[in-house]
Order: C-alpha cells, then sequence, then structure tokens
C-alpha cells in the first residue's frame, strides 16, 4: 500500500483534497487492465468499452499476472495510485474463455465484482454510421424486470449504471443526446420467471455452472439518436446502430460486504442544494441570489440616534451672521430692561472680538 505523505505546498494540498470524498462526486474513473491471455474477442471488447468511457478511461497496455477473485490487492494498489473506482479485467483461459471481470471499488477497496463471458462482438467499424462524440453522457435502458427483482442482474444493472455514468447533473440540453444504450435479456426460462421474487443470490465467492447456465443472456446494443422535425415542439427521434454489439453470459461474481456497503451508501446530514451553494449547517443568515453571489444579513439592535456621537468639524458649526440674526429675533421679541441688557452685553462682546 502506498504509505501517507503530508503535503508540503499548497499544490499537493489542493491535490490530496480532490481525491478526498464529496457529496456529489466526480465521474468515475475505469481502468483497463489485460490478464496473461487474451483473445482477439476480449481485446476487441475492452478497446469498444474505452470508446465509450473516454475521457475517463485509462488503459494498461503491459499484460498483468491478476487474479481478483484470488487476491485483489493488485487491483487496490491501482486504485489508490491512479484515483480509480472501476477495473475492467480481460483474462481468457481454457475453464472460463473470453471472460472479462467489472470490478467496483470504495476507498480503495473492493467492494463487489461480477465476471462475464463474451459470447458475441460486433465492432463500431462494422457499422458504417456516424458516431458519438466522445464524453457524452449516454441514456441508459434496461428492457427487463429482472434488472429490478433478480440479484444477479440488480448487481450488474447497478455496476453498468456506474461504469457507463459520467458526472452528475441537474439538467442537459436535448441536442447533448447523441447515443443510448440498451441492455435487454434473452428468452427467460419459465421456472425463472415464477421463482424471481424468491431467488437468492449465490455464494459470494462465485455461482455453480448449473445456476448460471440458467440465467438468460445479456445482450449490449449501441445507437445513435437522430431528432428530426415532427410538426410539433416534441421531436421525431430515430435510432440508428452505432456499436459496439455484445452478448453476455453471467459467470462468477461476490457480492459486496455488509459493512463496507453501508460506509459507502452512507451520506452527510447537508442537503445537495446546501452543498452546491456552499453553505452549511452552522453558517446561518446566508442566502445565495440569482447571480450566484453569497450574500450576507446581520440583525443589530434598535440605536439611539440622540446620542449617537459623531464627529466634530468646522463645516458644521454655525456662522456669525447666523448668531446675529438670532441674538437680533430676541431682542425684538424681549420687553424689559434685562433683554436689553442682556442684548447690549452680547453686542459688546462680538466687538471686542
Amino acid at each position: 500500500m502506498l504509505r501517507t505523505v503530508k503535503p508540503k505546498n499548497a499544490r499537493s494540498k489542493r491535490a490530496m483534497q480532490a481525491r478526498e470524498s464529496k457529496e456529489v462526486e466526480d465521474a468515475r474513473t475505469a481502468i483497463f487492465v489485460k490478464g496473461t491471455h487474451t483473445g482477439e474477442k476480449v481485446n476487441g471488447v475492452m478497446k469498444e468499452l474505452m470508446a465509450l468511457k473516454r475521457p475517463n478511461a485509462i488503459s494498461f497496455s503491459k499484460k498483468n499476472t491478476v487474479r481478483p477473485f484470488e487476491d485483489p490487492a493488485s487491483l487496490e494498489f491501482w486504485a489508490q495510485k491512479n484515483d480509480a473506482s472501476l477495473f475492467v479485467v480481460g483474462q481468457s483461459t481454457k475453464k472460463r474463455p473470453d471472460g472479462l471481470t467489472f470490478v467496483r471499488m470504495f476507498d480503495h477497496r473492493v467492494l463487489d465484482m461480477c465476471e462475464v463471458g463474451v459470447d458475441m462482438f460486433k465492432s463500431m467499424a462494422e457499422f458504417k454510421t456516424p458516431k458519438a462524440t466522445p464524453g457524452h453522457k449516454p441514456m441508459l435502458h434496461f428492457a427487463s424486470d429482472l434488472f429490478d427483482s433478480h440479484p444477479r442482474f440488480v448487481q450488474l444493472k447497478s455496476l453498468l449504471v456506474d461504469f457507463f455514468n459520467g458526472e452528475v447533473i441537474d439538467s442537459i440540453c436535448l441536442a447533448g443526446l447523441e447515443h443510448v444504450i440498451s441492455v435487454s435479456l434473452g428468452p427467460t426460462p419459465p421456472a425463472l420467471n415464477a421463482a424471481t421474487t424468491t431467488l437468492e443470490a449465490s455464494s459470494s465467492t462465485g455461482a455453480t455452472s448449473s445456476s448460471t447456465s440458467a440465467l438468460p443472456k445479456v445482450h449490449i446494443r449501441a445507437y445513435t439518436i437522430r431528432l428530426l422535425a415532427s410538426g410539433t415542439r416534441v421531436p421525431r427521434v430515430e435510432l440508428t446502430p452505432m456499436g459496439p454489439f455484445v452478448d453476455l453470459t453471467l459467470r462468477r461474481h461476490q457480492e459486496a460486504d455488509a459493512e463496507l456497503l453501508k460506509q459507502a451508501m452512507r451520506r452527510p446530514k447537508l442537503r445537495k442544494q446546501e452543498v452546491e451553494k456552499g453553505l452549511g449547517k452552522k453558517r446561518k443568515n446566508l442566502e445565495v441570489d440569482e447571480m450566484g453571489d453569497l450574500r450576507g444579513r446581520i440583525h443589530v439592535g434598535k440605536q439611539d440616534l440622540d446620542r449617537l456621537q459623531t464627529r466634530k468639524m468646522k463645516g458644521l458649526k454655525a456662522s456669525r451672521d447666523d448668531e446675529l440674526m438670532e441674538v437680533d429675533e430676541e431682542d425684538e421679541g424681549g420687553n424689559g430692561e434685562s433683554d436689553g441688557e442682556e442684548g447690549g452685553s452680547l453686542r459688546k462682546r462680538r466687538r471686542a472680538q
């Protein structure tokens, strides 16, 4: 395992903070690893899946001796080194030919795995049609009730959603929907339909050949979307085969550990809207306006303006003419000798000045 290094400068500190857990996670990075022996079919499927996953995909060119179900130490090391949470391991042996293993990580540890066998593969090059732009989010379509009821297909659906899903967004422009990935199942045996709700998952180490042979095949198809004029606001949608077309058979699998799954599903108490606005639970009286600026509100007690101490300035003093006018008004309205004496004394003082 990699040793924990304390950041020495601001740049390395920002890099370490970018790898910390977040309320709204970034797009998952997938690493494609080739085993000791991979056939032409496995190499083609991995190449096409990496093309759909770009730019969040890393390919290891060299072959590696890796066995995910026996020893996941290499995967955990690569996950921590490359900050990746998904793996696609290709391996072809005499017992399990043309095999692909989807591995999902949490906290740089293996969460769950699912192994599939490639039965049929058609590349994008075989379809002379326009292709989708790399990096665009695809639409995912799962056409079977078993994806919501059977434990094996529920796990496969969750893995495929995490694999093809990109960044978390609130809305998307209609013109940004360029392709759709459809995942369907082959003919389902009547016995499986009748006992779908009572079936239980196999052991965590793997599944027997008899149990996996009874499961239907998985068909993955990719199409490009064409929006045509329909005379209304809603356009007419046409699908054009883009590729790749892949048929898969379920093999071994490993379920997630209950305690590790509980940690992976844990969410902080802050709501998503508060995280987007940069607000916390302790920061009250803060709001974000329509322009995205953070504004605060301050509560101040009632002030007595009569006792307010202002700055003494010469420009605010009364002039001599104003004082003379006030004195003349007092002399005109005053009666008796006392008023005349006071007015005369004030005039003498001003003359002396």
